[in-house]
């Protein structure tokens, strides 16, 4: 193999479809590499340094790039940190190779950037198998680009004719300025905009009809962070009942550095999306491609997956409500939460919702099960080792704790700390700093602890189960779950939920589950809360024969007594003499009736049928006409 500077092989070879590029500091690999790609057809470049590398690939913007990790100067990660820095060179795919089969070298390559890894020795057939991979995905998307592009173009006359609409917003979201193009998209007249809150109008569900939280949107954080943002992906709903898709861009209106409010303009993409999914059924080799690589790896995307167990947290029950108030107030803080709930009831999906609204969102949400990890390796685990620390421990490895600097740990189970774990712990959060075992230096780390647990740690305390300083360490923002029987209301929600999830996993259509179904649902005392009810609608769509979903009795019976409901008299568990049951859809009807009655069926405004009940008066409207509760002539 020659030395000197980077070489430019691809004309010792014929025609070439793509240009790739080895970089390796090792002649013997290079040599290596090049002997098993020659005969691709493919332009081949060659780089011995991360330095020569940046400069390669400033000029002959490569397809692809195979870069060796440990290299003498400028190693494989910072060489691919500084081309996803740069404009010019962040959309090169890069492939790391090394010797080093560490899953936390993997973890950090694909962090970084990286689309694949491959560990040495490699086989010649599974590095040509790969690269070839990558570059037909490369060339895939190049022409969905181009494809999206003339889309753009086409339908350029369809969004101008239509016009934007444009909304001005004050700090608390409601609506200052209405153009007649907002007021012809959604059929709302400008009286009935003006000092309105965009959420309750517009944006209070999904397409799906599932509940849309006003802190998850992002107009919300636009008027709370002052941070321009866009969507294209969101619905708005019309006067009418019906929603259509939206592309939508929120900027924040400053004055000496402080938000003042938000302009808001947005236009209707509904003809666009649907010529999108057209193009997306064509291009389903695309996906089919992509799906096939991410089997490959599915071994690494089980360990840097961020998502929780929930991808969104449902209901609109008043105590749910209560626990998102708090995390909007929580979460742009550096405090320690404890969450505080039974098991299943979601409290990783709120420990998530606290980080993605934190400043540290862009950086990692660590999870850590404490009760998973054997008491011998939790220190190894949290905190790191170093080569030789103990018996089998070959290399050194970094901790959850270092692995989430600058971002979030969240402790699930924290209850099941042994009590040497719990003085190292407090440690971290006095000190914020580490010292891996086996090792005596310290290493500071920036990290905001979340901590879950579902034991009374207050009785741990004083049974020296747990140590007073810890818990108080924790304990600066507590926030407690309620249990899915406390609010009940949310479970029809959480429901159509699940079912749509289902729907989707199984290839199927669900529309609902039975009346008498949705009253066993409702009636049960669900020990094992959210997560036994989702997998109770999992069994019974798996069981059902046509859309609409029987539950059959024996899946709501756990065979778990219902302590807290029998303790606390709920009617629900222990029946009066006397007390007749009727479906939940007659008690709802008659109770919103009441309520109407009281306003003089007044429905929207102070003082009016929604305010009193919590509701949207577009929400309070489509219950009234599902229920069948119309004003007596």
């Amino acid at each position: 193999m020659p030395t000197g500077h980077p070489l430019d092989l691809g004309n010792l070879q014929g025609s070439h479809n793509s240009t790739i590029l080895l970089v390796d500091d090792n002649p013997t690999n290079l040599q290596l590499l090049f002997g098993t790609l020659k005969g691709l057809g493919h332009k081949l470049l060659v780089a011995k340094s991360g330095e020569d590398a940046l400069k390669v690939a400033q000029w002959a913007h490569p397809d692809l790039i195979l870069l060796d990790i440990l290299m003498s100067g400028m190693d494989g990660f910072e060489t691919c940190a500084k081309l996803k820095e740069n404009p010019q060179t962040s959309d090169i795919a890069v492939i790391f190779l090394s010797a080093l089969d560490d899953t936390d070298d993997k973890i950090k390559g694909l962090t970084m950037g990286a689309v694949d890894y491959i560990a040495k020795p490699f086989q010649a057939e599974e590095v040509i198998a790969r690269v070839e991979t990558h570059l037909t995905i490369s060339r895939l998307r190049t022409e969905l680009a181009e494809r999206n592009r003339q889309l753009e173009a086409a339908n350029q006359p369809i969004l101008d004719s239509v016009g934007d609409g444009i909304y001005g917003l004050d700090l608390d979201g409601l609506i200052t300025f209405a153009n007649p193009a907002a007021m012809r998209l959604t059929g709302y007249t400008q009286e009935a905009l003006i000092g309105q809150s965009l959420h309750e109008l517009h944006m209070y569900a999904r397409w799906d009809g599932s509940p849309y939280h006003f802190i998850e949107t992002g107009v919300y954080q636009t008027l709370k962070q002052g941070i321009a943002k866009q969507s294209d992906s969101d619905v708005f709903w019309r006067l009418s009942g019906d929603h259509f898709a939206v592309s939508w861009t929120c900027t924040p209106i400053k004055r000496g550095g402080d938000v003042q409010g938000a302009v808001l303009a947005f236009r209707d993409v509904t003809q666009r999306k649907r010529q999108e999914h057209a193009l997306r059924e064509a291009l389903a080799e695309v996906e089919t491609l992509r799906d096939r690589l991410q089997a490959e790896n599915a071994y690494l995307q089980a360990e840097v997956k961020t998502e929780g167990r929930f991808d969104s947290i449902v209901g609109e029950s008043p105590t749910l409500k209560a626990v998102l108030d708090q995390i909007d107030q929580v979460a742009p803080t550096n405090s320690s939460v404890l969450i505080i709930g039974e098991s299943g009831t979601g409290k990783e999906a709120m420990a998530r919702a606290i980080h993605d609204l934190s400043a540290r969102r862009d950086r990692p949400l660590i999870k850590v099960n404490c009760g998973a990890i054997t008491p011998t390796l939790i220190e190894s685990e949290l905190f790191g080792h170093e080569k030789g620390a103990f018996t089998g421990a070959s290399k050194q490895r970094q901790g959850h704790f270092e692995l989430a600097d600058g971002g979030t740990i969240f402790l699930d189970e924290v209850g099941e700390l042994p009590l040497d774990a719990q003085v190292k712990l407090l440690r971290v959060l006095q000190e914020h700093e580490i010292s891996r075992l086996g090792s005596e230096s310290a290493i500071n780390v920036d990290v905001r602890v979340i901590a879950a647990t579902n034991r009374d740690l207050v009785e741990m305390v004083e049974n020296g189960n747990f140590r007073m300083d810890l818990f108080y360490r924790l304990n600066v923002f507590p926030l407690t779950v309620p249990p899915l029987r406390d609010r009940r209301e949310d479970i029809p929600l959480l429901v159509a939920k699940f079912l749509a999830d289902q729907a989707r996993a199984q290839g199927r259509a669900f529309s609902r589950v039975t009346e008498d179904g949705m009253q066993l649902l409702m009636a049960y005392h669900w020990p094992g809360n959210i997560r036994e009810l989702q997998n109770v609608i999992e069994r019974a769509a798996i069981l059902a024969r046509d859309k609409i979903v029987p539950i059959a009795p024996h899946l709501v019976n756990s065979g778990i007594t219902n302590t807290a409901e029998l303790a606390h008299g709920n009617p629900a568990a222990t029946p009066t003499n006397g007390d007749t049951f009727v479906p939940l859809a007659e008690n709802e009807a008659r109770y919103i009736r009441r309520v109407l009655d009281h306003t003089q069926w007044a429905i929207a405004g102070r003082g009016g049928a929604a305010e009193i009940l919590g509701l949207p008066a577009s929400t309070l409207r489509s219950r009234m006409k599902k229920l069948g509760i119309e004003k007596s002539a």
